[in-house]
Order: structure tokens, then C-alpha cells, then sequence
């Protein structure tokens, strides 16, 4: 890495009311460079705020840095040549500090303030809607492009113009890159996924996240391989929100029985383009030789919003079942705002709390089953 790391701006930016979409959306992911030197404190950068507090922001999330180089990306492979800083949301325009070299629990020194990294960049739909890309979400996870998140480790004011000084280096040296293609694409390196859970500066909701994954290297493989058709049998409105859906294997044949805490990843095909994959847990008492889940329509969920608005009775579906468990509100434990995609590929994520159940279920791209990691729905 270069010993030339510079701050090229400090962008900030209050939450405000946007309109996408035909909705209101309330977001932070506006933000312009500001002039001279300002202050850095624990939770934020003075002038900066976060729409979404569950989402970003907080003292593991309280700076996000992007670089320079992938905005030259961006602008290739979209064909612009608009952009500003502040672009992509972030806090700290750099130079220099690229995500494949730059490493969880690396500190770094600018201007009086010292800064450690603690995770990638989680992407939600807010940057898509920011830069009239919908599809830029998925593409910063599968293009390795996420940029990091950074703790305040000591308090003070920076500017643009200040030189970057690496101060400590991470344990590990696991790379941003790598920990968030960990997370979120498929053919993990069980040897980097136990090195992650090792990494005291890394996120706690990444950290339980890694923990279930390496803990489920020595679960059950999938009920079924890969992918396979299940036919809709009813949609039932549970609310005004929350819809129910029953499914049957579509060649007639009685479906494994269902196992508490098991999840179904659906690929939805008719839902749009790229092709949005999503998972929810099983509402379906044992034994019944069905399925049933409950998904709750999200404004901006693509996958909620086709599931509980479109599907129809007899509409047949890919799915993998795979034998996974949701705990603490998701698959597997999973930092909210490190799935929130977020989701990723084209909106939020999709959130259900089935009636008579006490399990969210939560609409996330499964990376167990074959096909479903975050690469190809970006593509």
C-alpha cells in the first residue's frame, strides 16, 4: 500500500425526506465536502447525521470511507463522468486505502483523529436510489468495491488534505474485500471465516455472524440440492402487511417434513431483473407435508413486494431448503444492518413476523444454496 493515503474530502450531510419511487424515503446518504477542518466525535463527523440509526451509524459504524479509485471504477462501468464527492454516501473521500489491502482492525491516524476499521460497507438501497443506479448495491459486493466503516478511537479535527498514517496493523490481516465477500458470496474459506471470529475489532453482528457460519461448516447439508419447483397452493392475507403462502412440491410428491428454524431461499424470477434471491423461515408445523411462510410487504422490498401483491395460487417457484436456523431475528445470528440489504440487490430486506410465532422471518440472500450468493443476483 502507498505511504501517500490522503483525505481528499469530509463529506457530511443531515437526513432529509427523498422521493423514490412514488414513497418518501428519510435518508442521510446525501452528503457534500465541507470546507476546513471539522470535528470527529465517537458517533459522528459535526453535520453528518444517518437516516436509518438501525441500519448505519453508531460507535462501530461512525465513519465511512470510500475511495477514489473505485470512483474511477464507477464511472468506467457505468459510462458517467458526473460524479461528486460524497457520491456514494461516504464520509471520507480518499486516496489511497483500497479495499483489498486494507484490513479489519487496521488504525489509522488523519489530522488529530484516529480511526480503526471495523467492518465493510453494508450496501441497502439508499446508495442505488443516491446515484440512480438500482442495481449498484449488489455490484459493490460482487465487484469487491464496498468500502469500510471506522470507529473513532480518539476524537478530532480533520480536513480534506490530510495525510492518512497507518498507526497499528489488524490481526490477521483479513482484507475488507475479503470479509465482506465472506459474508455474503458463496465458496467460503473456512480457514478465513475461523480467522475473522478471531478479529476483537471487528463488528459484534459480523462477528456472530462468522461464529454461525464456521458453526455451520459441520451442520446437515440442504434438505434437497440446489434448486427445485414448488407449486403456490394458497396466499392467505394474515393482515394488512403480512401475508401467508403454502407451498407443495410441484410434482405432487409429500415435501420433507419441516424442522424448527429451517429457512426456504426462494429465487424470484417473475419479482424483476437481476434476479432477486431471498429467504424466510419456515412457519409450517411438522409433519404437514407442505410448507407455509409468512412475509410482511416492505414499501421497497422487491421480494415482500411481489410475494404479498403478485403471486398467485398456482404460480411454481424455484426454492432451496436448506438446514440452517434463524436465531436472534435472522438466518443464522446476523448483524441487521450487515443483511439489511440491503437488501443489496434492489431494495431492503423483507420482514415478517408470522402470526402465532415469535420468529421474524427476514427476506436474505442464502449463501448455503447452490446459486444464491450475492454474485449472481448482481450480475
Amino acid at each position: 500500500m502507498s505511504d501517500a493515503a490522503t483525505v481528499l474530502a469530509v463529506n457530511v450531510g443531515r437526513p432529509k425526506d427523498v422521493g423514490w419511487n412514488g414513497k418518501t424515503v428519510y435518508t442521510g446518504v446525501w452528503k457534500e465536502p465541507v470546507d476546513g477542518p471539522v470535528m470527529v466525535r465517537r458517533l459522528n463527523i459535526d453535520g453528518d447525521g444517518q437516516g436509518d440509526t438501525a441500519g448505519h451509524g453508531g460507535e462501530m459504524r461512525a465513519v465511512l470511507v470510500y475511495q477514489i479509485d473505485s470512483y474511477r471504477y464507477w464511472e468506467q462501468h457505468f459510462g458517467r463522468d458526473d460524479f461528486v464527492y460524497g457520491q456514494f454516501g461516504e464520509n471520507l473521500t480518499v486516496d489511497g486505502l483500497p479495499d483489498d489491502e486494507v484490513c479489519i482492525g487496521d488504525r489509522y491516524r488523519i489530522g488529530e483523529a484516529e480511526f480503526e476499521v471495523t467492518q465493510p460497507r453494508v450496501t441497502c438501497y439508499r446508495v442505488g436510489m443516491r446515484m440512480g443506479e438500482p442495481e449498484l448495491p449488489a455490484l459493490l459486493v460482487s465487484h469487491h468495491r464496498p468500502g469500510f466503516y471506522c470507529r473513532v478511537i480518539t476524537e478530532g479535527h480533520i480536513e480534506a488534505g490530510d495525510q492518512i498514517v497507518k498507526t497499528r496493523t489488524g490481526p490477521g490481516a483479513l482484507s475488507v474485500a475479503d470479509t465482506d465477500a465472506l459474508l455474503y458470496l458463496p465458496n467460503r474459506d473456512v480457514a478465513k471465516l475461523r480467522m475473522a471470529t478471531q478479529i476483537p475489532a471487528l463488528s459484534p453482528g459480523w462477528l456472530g455472524s462468522f461464529r454461525d457460519l464456521l458453526e455451520e461448516t459441520t451442520t446437515p447439508k440442504p434438505a434437497w440440492d440446489g434448486f427445485r419447483p414448488l407449486r403456490v397452493t394458497e396466499v392467505i392475507p394474515e393482515s394488512a402487511t403480512v401475508s401467508s403462502i403454502r407451498l407443495a412440491a410441484a410434482d405432487g410428491s409429500r415435501l420433507p417434513a419441516a424442522r424448527a428454524g429451517q429457512y426456504l431461499t426462494f429465487k424470484l424470477a417473475a419479482a424483476g431483473l437481476p434476479v432477486p434471491v431471498r429467504s424466510y423461515s419456515l412457519s409450517s408445523s411438522p409433519g404437514t407435508g407442505s410448507y407455509r411462510i409468512s412475509v410482511k410487504h416492505e414499501p421497497h422490498g422487491v421480494g415482500s413486494s411481489y410475494l404479498t401483491t403478485k403471486l398467485r395460487p398456482g404460480a411454481v417457484l424455484e426454492v432451496c431448503r436448506t438446514a440452517g436456523r434463524v436465531r436472534a431475528g435472522g438466518i443464522v445470528r446476523s448483524d441487521r444492518a450487515a443483511l439489511r440489504r440491503d437488501r443489496a440487490d434492489t431494495g431492503p430486506v423483507d420482514v415478517a413476523r408470522p402470526r402465532g410465532t415469535t420468529q421474524y422471518s427476514r427476506g436474505l440472500v442464502d449463501p448455503l444454496c447452490s446459486g444464491s450468493g450475492r454474485a449472481s443476483a448482481g450480475r
